[in-house]
């Protein structure tokens, strides 16, 4: 540990509270660009979808995923970047829409990938922070985060800015009016999302050693953040899952006073959240549940932590729901005795093979 700066003066802090004012500055910016691309894709709709990204930005690959796959019916899948980056090999990528998603553009693997998918016939559209990195020079189609310079090592309003990016791309590839609106509405709700009080978690994670998280859906990429911010401003150690997959294996390692962090849009798909988070209650867990049927009061549950969330539209829930996250693992940081803008061996920019 090292000395903790108070919460409120964090770089993390100051960042994630200008996720709004960003995605805003995106969504302007990109206007004309999601139209078009969303036009160009009904025209001469891809085969496939393949996302290139890793670390937080492969975790709004994640969200897009879902968005993407349900509103088209179009397949999406994961780049394996080691096929190309290591092994070498040849691809095959005729009629195939590639989206690589970076802060920085420059990560090697990345790049290898992107460029080998670009030359085996894809259309490369890149999620981009930094305009001038190679990935941007390499995109057929680039869609500038705007986030603006990001200094804490842990990223959020760049990882929110992608999340409103394949929110909107979604919205107009697939002409949905309401998920438009949603997506337009952005910007005023992260700001609500953001005055929410999530301080009740700190408490029973303060001394935690291990965590699940859990969603589903278009949940279940900000379920993998939220493990991965633990992890990485707080030490904690914590696991992701599917509420579809975690009652298999991994309930094996829940007993009293076990932490969940249970992550519930107001769709049918959150009824499967709220199910598991009930029944890890039953088994004694300590579990806090962000549910958005509650429209920003605190949930009716009968144990546990409930945490404050907003209705919206069910894709647009789990944005609102990190960004109200993002506070709270910042105070959690502190208060466990760390600097969540410097954490230990890591650096802004990982630069895979």
């Amino acid at each position: 540990m090292i000395d903790a700066p108070a919460a409120e003066t964090t770089l993390m802090y100051s960042e994630a509270a200008e996720a709004g004012t960003a995605v805003a500055r995106m969504l302007a910016a990109n206007a004309q660009i999601f139209a078009e691309l969303g036009a160009k894709l009904r025209a001469a709709p891809p085969a496939v979808v393949v996302s290139c990204a890793r670390g937080s930005s492969d975790h709004a690959a994640v969200y897009g995923k879902y968005l993407i796959w349900a509103g088209t019916g179009i397949p999406v899948a994961a780049a394996a970047p080691s096929i190309v980056s290591v092994r070498r090999a040849r691809l095959r990528a005729e009629n195939t829409l590639c989206i690589a998603v970076s802060q920085s553009g420059r990560s090697p693997d990345l790049l290898a990938t992107v460029a080998a998918m670009k030359a085996s016939g894809a259309h490369v559209v890149a999620f981009v922070n930094d305009e001038s990195s190679p990935l941007a020079a390499i995109a057929d189609t680039l869609v500038a985060l705007k986030a603006g310079p990001e200094k804490s090592v842990a990223a959020t309003k760049s990882y929110i800015c992608t999340l409103a990016a394949f929110a909107a791309l979604t919205a107009e590839w697939t002409e949905d009016t309401e998920l438009r609106d949603a997506v337009a509405a952005l910007p005023q709700d992260l700001a609500r999302a953001w005055a929410l009080d999530w301080s009740a978690a700190i408490a029973p994670l303060r001394d935690s050693t291990n965590l699940f998280v859990i969603a589903r859906g278009a949940g279940f990429g900000v379920a993998n953040e939220a493990a991965l911010k633990m992890k990485e401003t707080c030490a904690l150690h914590a696991e992701s899952f599917s509420a579809a997959e975690v009652r298999h294996g991994p309930m094996q390692l829940v007993e009293d006073g076990f932490p969940l962090l249970a992550l519930a849009t107001s769709d049918a798909v959150g009824d499967g959240v709220r199910d598991a988070a009930s029944e890890f209650a039953g088994r004694g867990a300590s579990v806090l549940l962000a549910d958005s049927r509650a429209d920003g009061t605190t949930p009716d549950i009968a144990t546990g932590v409930a945490l404050p969330a907003l209705a919206a539209h069910p894709s647009i829930e789990p944005i609102l729901m990190i960004q109200s996250f993002y506070k709270m693992v910042n105070a959690l940081s502190v208060a466990r005795g760390f600097n969540p803008d410097a954490p230990s061996h890591l650096s802004k920019v990982t630069r895979t093979l």
